[in-house]
């Protein structure tokens, strides 16, 4: 495959300055008459830079017809069908450095549509991590993802609240530096059906991450050195044990087994959660009074521990381009254009985590000028909480396993299996997929 003219040469230019980016829109290429079907992850966090597709329309005389729109969950499973149909002539889809390695075959190598001199503009582990087998099959967006704590402020300025947490607890009540002392903190604050002390993810791989951090925090792991399953260990009993009673003393809503990112952002935006482990692109949703009820009230700190380290599941979102798409340099113009630096300075404004340099650079910049005070906390609770992030096992079967995990940890959950059982059937049937994948 050749690259494109445009990736060649005046493609380089996003990264100049935003006016700079705006005024030379010719860079994007001539496309006119070119449709794009694009499959992307759906949610308010996103729709942000979605708004700035129609500025590439414009641009290039292209248009973009968004086919499909949902979670990432439920894209993942409707491009594997589509692969397994037959039916992948769209031409762009969203991916993620943890999903990647299972659309063998899908996607183009990025490397022959755009300029090196752009891809040089990531920061280097986004572009390693969007590698495999040394394809780059995505270009990251400004969503570097790892998980800190929102908090509702005003629970830790109250003299009666922290004057019975410290009578029942035997500390004093603060913001929690361990897990141990959000599980407390939780059940103490929990008031239900009015008011919950935390909330988690309980379904899909969203779960299973969640556990995954939790038994690495806990000095454990998912998989050993040859990917056999060792969670059913007593670092991965600690973990789910945390889930479990949290469950059992209702400081969680009683349909967290069947919450993804979405119910959970929305249900700390409600006001009526204390304590939420979530990801940057929720910070400045969370914070704005034309979207959420607990703005002005909302602290940010880094992740706590757990018995060893801090939790730190990590990934980031990106684009891709199919191998059976029409007009590749379209696309690919695309995908430049919402990974670019304008791009990623709008999208960043709302909390994300951008995986450009120059855009870390810029927002650290504007934090330290002190002209958003929120903003400084949440970027400064981020960047030390990145120190901690790791990514799943970089392997095709992770999106799999993940699907045989979260029933054990679920029926674990909801009190249908003892955390022992639920792990050891899960690790037999992680086993199984090991050993069908030829690992040993």
């Amino acid at each position: 495959m050749k690259k494109s003219k445009f990736t060649k040469g005046l493609l380089a230019s996003c990264a100049v300055l935003a006016s700079a980016e705006s005024a030379l829109a010719s860079d994007w290429g001539s496309f006119e008459g070119v449709t794009i079907e694009a499959k992307l992850i759906g949610g308010q966090q996103y729709e942000g830079l979605y708004s700035r597709i129609a500025d590439w329309e414009a641009a290039t005389g292209a248009k973009v017809e968004i086919i499909s729109k949902k979670s990432h969950f439920e894209i993942d499973r409707e491009i594997k069908s589509d692969m397994a149909a037959g039916t992948t002539d769209w031409c762009i889809g969203s991916n993620h450095s943890s999903f990647a390695p299972q659309y063998e075959g899908l996607y183009v190598d990025l490397n022959d549509y755009v300029d090196a001199s752009v891809i040089g503009g990531f920061v280097p582990g986004t572009i390693t991590a969007s590698t495999v087998g040394g394809d780059l099959l995505m270009l990251p967006r400004a969503q570097f993802d790892v998980s800190v704590l929102y908090y509702l402020k005003s629970n830790y300025e109250d003299a009666q609240k922290a004057e019975a947490f410290e009578a029942q607890f035997g500390y004093p009540l603060a913001v929690p530096q361990t897990w141990e002392q959000v599980k407390d903190q939780a059940i103490f604050f929990a008031d239900p059906p009015n008011f919950y002390g935390t909330q988690y993810a309980g379904k899909d791989e969203a779960i299973v991450g969640r556990f995954y951090e939790m038994v690495v925090a806990e000095g454990g792991n998912f998989l050993d050195e040859d990917n056999r399953p060792i969670f059913n260990s007593d670092a991965g009993q600690r973990a789910l044990q945390w889930f479990v009673d949290l469950y059992e003393a209702k400081a969680v809503p009683a349909g967290t087994t069947s919450y993804v990112w979405d119910d959970l952002g929305q249900g700390f935006a409600s006001g009526t959660v204390a304590l939420n482990l979530d990801w940057p692109g929720w910070a400045g949703f969370f914070n704005n009074p034309d979207s959420s009820k607990a703005a002005g009230n909302v602290g940010v700190a880094v992740q706590p521990m757990g018995s060893v380290t801090r939790t730190g599941w990590s990934g980031h979102h990106g684009f891709s381009v199919t191998d059976d798409c029409a007009n590749k340099e379209a696309a690919a113009s695309l995908v430049a254009f919402l990974t670019s630096e304008e791009s990623q300075l709008a999208e960043s404004a709302g909390g994300s985590l951008p995986t450009r340099t120059a855009v870390w650079e810029a927002n650290i910049a504007k934090a330290r000028a002190g002209d958003d005070p929120f903003r400084t906390e949440a970027l400064e609770a981020f960047a030390e909480g990145a120190k901690y992030a790791f990514a799943v096992p970089p392997i095709p079967e992770w999106g799999e396993s993940t699907n045989l995990v979260f029933p054990e940890l679920q029926a674990a959950i909801v009190g249908d299996k003892t955390v022992e059982e639920a792990l050891d059937d899960a690790a037999e049937a992680v086993d199984e997929l090991m050993r069908e994948s030829g690992y040993y």
